[in-house]
């Protein structure tokens, strides 16, 4: 298996309606996995980016959370829509999607 250059990581917890914290799939993480994993396929990207799907990320006001590594880039209320640029700019070309990065605050 060859060594993957990125890896995304799409958050996936779920939790039940009225959760005071809320969740990722309660705001639509299922599709946007969907979509990652509809575009790679049809860009035989799987061997050169990997992707998995994960648990509670911690950001659960901020879904549907996505994780980039090795950079550790975290984007923010992702929607189907902008799985494409996220491949696009930040996988492909190594250019992260400003609009889309969680708050600079997160990681302090």
């Amino acid at each position: 298996m060859p060594k993957p250059s990125k890896h995304v990581f799409v958050c996936a917890q779920t939790r039940p309606p009225g959760h005071p914290r809320g969740s990722c799939g309660q705001l639509g993480s299922t599709a946007v996995f969907q979509t990652f994993m509809q575009q790679f396929e049809a860009g035989q990207l799987y061997g050169q980016f990997a992707l998995t799907s994960t648990g509670c990320l911690g950001t659960c006001d901020l879904g549907p959370t996505v994780l980039v590594y090795p950079e550790g880039v975290m984007y923010s209320k992702v929607s189907p829509a902008d799985v494409s640029e996220i491949i696009e700019e930040h996988l492909k070309n190594d250019r992260p999607v400003e609009r889309l990065l969680a708050p600079a605050a997160l990681w302090s």
